[in-house]
């Protein structure tokens, strides 16, 4: 069965038929395209839609016209608020639509999803929301005769005419007019005398700051049972999901609960020659009976997967780009065929794992904030991520009940009794095998090799051990530059050449100082 949804898509809405349609974007995503189009309230609005399956593409009602690329999970419980539970069986295009006629734009503070979604009303109003994770990127380019908006900034970089400026979104450095909607934000965009206005900014979730005092059995039971929630509802009635798998506690738990729920489900797991975590994730596979494979890939090729890398995310932070670069060569070696993959990647954020020596608990607490306060515009979850090999990948972590328990959880119930992510192994104490529940924390940039891959190959070619990161860095930068702003195909990057390119520039502004 696979995925039934819309993946990503470009649209523009104009009230001008100065500018001529452009050829089909060019999307990272990989699916089936179709076009939209719509009128409403002398606002015209056409576009393409990227799809796995054959989901609903643009729903109408009522003179409002919706596009919704991604999927809600809290269906029931909406359509029950709706009072109307048949909503529930429909498309959840059509279950958005329902929520927008019953609640207005609080619907988006409702909906629990991962979702991006540009809405047409019937007064000629533009409105674009994102889920509360901003976990399917949405952006936004505007100019005199209408607004573009497309879940690829690549797609909008190139396009004609003087942009304007788009108040309550956040533009992209670049000199290409392009705006960033930001993480839990829904915005209405109005037209005055040929200039766009935001009429409303609406913020539809934001990261708790305060904690609950809760005793360890109810803080154990809320996560055991909201991760199970979270996994059952991304399943999405797919006899087959398949769970990425490093033999961690985060994935691991995942993986557990998509066997309790699944009638079969696949797991694989990536390593190179330098580093593997096959081990300890076939251990899980064993004990949970997961259809297992393993994936191995030199750590030279895993590393010139960057160009890939930039043009799935759109971002230039070389640590996060890192982070992603074993997740994007896993992505494009797996058989090709619609794919559903659920993955144990963001646990760390809300539980401090990757502060897992950070002492006292308010300074752990600190970070986490802070860490929760700054993830907008990272991309680290992007669909379009494992997009490039037409697999529609969710992150059962970041589910908006179980973020919202996980970060309010007291820290004391993160670090307990000397182990990290203590309430996680916990709540899945009976579900996993003991070696798993006590192993630790290991990112998966470092189980796959590929920091010190990266690391490697720039020493190799005579980078200073003292600029590696400053280097890394400067490469990003460029190569997000060719590739989002000019829109140059990754196969078209050399990451040699890069280095090359960005080790001249070096040099050069050397000279000039």
């Amino acid at each position: 069965m696979g995925p039934n949804l819309v993946a990503g898509f470009w649209a523009r809405v104009s009230w001008s038929p100065r500018r001529a349609a452009p050829e089909t974007p060019r999307f990272a995503t990989q699916g089936h395209t179709s076009a939209v189009s719509a009128a409403s309230a002398g606002r015209h609005l056409q576009g393409v839609a990227v799809s796995f399956g054959a989901p609903d593409t643009l729903v109408s009602d009522g003179g409002i016209h919706l596009l919704l690329a991604g999927e809600i999970y809290n269906r029931d419980e909406v359509a029950k608020a709706l009072g109307n539970a048949s909503a529930a069986h429909g498309s959840d295009a059509t279950l958005v639509l329902a929520a927008w006629h019953h609640w207005g734009i609080t619907a988006f503070r409702i909906l629990n999803g991962r979702f991006a979604a540009l809405l047409l009303d019937g007064g000629g109003r533009v409105v674009v929301a994102t889920d509360h994770a901003g976990s399917v990127p949405l952006w936004l380019r505007a100019d005199a005769h209408g607004v573009d908006v497309s879940t690829e900034a690549k797609t909008l970089a190139g396009l004609p005419g003087t942009p304007l400026d788009v108040a309550g979104a956040q533009l992209l450095p670049g000199g290409t007019g392009v705006h960033r909607v930001q993480a839990g934000t829904a915005l209405i965009l109005e037209t005055v005398q040929g200039e766009v206005r935001t009429a409303n900014r609406v913020y539809t979730w934001t990261p708790p700051v305060s904690r609950a005092a809760v005793g360890e059995e109810i803080a154990v039971g809320r996560v055991r049972r909201l991760l199970a929630q979270a996994v059952q509802t991304r399943l999405r009635d797919d006899p087959e999901p398949t769970v990425v798998l490093s033999g961690g506690i985060d994935s691991s738990g995942v993986a557990a609960h998509a066997v309790a729920h699944s009638g079969l489900v696949h797991s694989v797991s990536m390593g190179t020659e330098a580093s593997d975590e096959f081990g300890p994730a076939k251990v899980v596979a064993g004990h949970l009976g997961t259809d297992h494979s393993e994936m191995t890939i030199h750590s030279s090729d895993l590393v010139r997967e960057l160009p890939w890398a930039v043009w799935a995310a759109e971002i230039a932070d070389h640590t996060i780009l890192e982070y992603l670069l074993p997740l994007i060569a896993l992505y494009r070696r797996l058989p090709p065929g619609p794919r559903r993959v659920l993955t144990g990647y963001g646990a760390d954020i809300p539980l401090g794992g990757m502060h897992r020596h950070t002492e006292p608990l308010d300074l752990l607490d600190s970070v986490i904030a802070h860490d929760m306060a700054t993830f907008d515009g990272l991309n680290e979850m992007s669909p379009v991520i494992s997009g490039v090999a037409g697999i529609w990948s969710t992150h059962p972590y970041w589910d908006r009940d179980l973020l919202d328990c996980l970060i309010s959880l007291d820290p004391g119930l993160k670090r307990r009794y000397g182990r990290d992510k203590w309430v996680l192994r916990e709540a899945l104490a009976r579900m996993l095998p003991a070696e798993t529940l006590s192993r630790p924390k290991l990112g998966i940039h470092e189980g796959s090799g590929t920091s010190s891959a990266w690391t490697a190959l720039l020493l190799e070619k005579g980078v200073p051990p003292g600029r590696v990161e400053q280097c890394k860095a400067a490469m990003a930068r460029r190569m997000h530059d060719l590739i989002v702003l000019r829109t140059r195909h990754p196969d078209e990057i050399s990451f040699d050449e890069v280095l090359a390119a960005t080790e001249k520039g070096r040099t050069r502004h050397a000279l000039e100082q």
